[in-house]
């Protein structure tokens, strides 16, 4: 399980980042802050909940070749929630992002400081990836906030993708107040979410619903 999360996406470039940064701390060769790696982590987190929210789940653009981004960058995993290789961020995505963040952190803290802001953001982003993995493939997490949180994240796919935003962080929806708008929409007992162990794509209300769902991407997708 572990090796195929390190196969996909850009997971090995930022185990091997995160690896040589811990490495020169270690070796005192560059001076952690613990501020900034925490500063770098809770930036990752507002910006994940952030893109999901407002830039991914955007109306098609009117643009082929941005629609054909968007579709890369989530439409599809959406149509297809159980494929690995649309699980994961692009590493050519990834890597222009975390250069911008570095960037601004460097200008606001001076240039040491986007080392550890940097390192806060690649382990934040593991955790977001894992997080995502865990709750797309068919495993029983241990511990229930584990599986708590993989159940969130599928209510986002198959009862309302305008709801439960948040992937590896789901306090941010009761911070924008997204929790309260879900809550008087869907109050459905726990036991209609799937069981984390049952084979993805595995479905609130049935095949229908997927249907339905693929259905409503694809003509979203197409209009314009």
């Amino acid at each position: 399980m572990f090796l195929t999360f390190l196969r996909h996406g850009s997971v090995a470039a930022l185990v091997a980042g995160a690896a040589v940064e811990a490495l020169a701390f270690c070796f005192g060769w560059i001076e952690p802050s613990f501020g900034l790696i925490l500063l770098g982590a809770l930036l990752f987190y507002l910006s994940e909940y952030g893109m999901h929210r407002f830039a991914f789940h955007a109306p098609p653009l009117s643009w082929p070749w941005m629609r054909k981004l968007q579709h890369r960058l989530h439409y599809d995993h959406h149509v297809e929630p159980s494929r690995l290789d649309l699980l994961f961020l692009p590493i050519w995505f990834l890597v222009p992002n975390l250069a911008v963040a570095a960037g601004l952190v460097a200008l606001v803290f001076g240039a040491a400081a986007s080392a550890s802001a940097l390192f806060g953001m690649m382990l934040a982003i593991l955790h977001y990836e894992w997080v995502h993995y865990v709750a797309h493939i068919p495993y029983q997490p241990r511990t229930r906030l584990g599986r708590w949180i993989k159940q969130y994240h599928l209510r986002h796919h198959f009862i309302s993708e305008k709801h439960w935003f948040g992937v590896s962080n789901p306090t941010l929806d009761g911070v924008f107040a997204v929790d309260q708008m879900h809550r008087k929409r869907a109050r459905r007992p726990a036991n209609s979410i799937p069981e984390a162990s049952d084979p993805l794509p595995a479905l609130i209300n049935g095949s229908r619903d997927a249907a339905c769902h693929k259905r409503r991407l694809r003509s979203r997708s197409s209009a314009g």
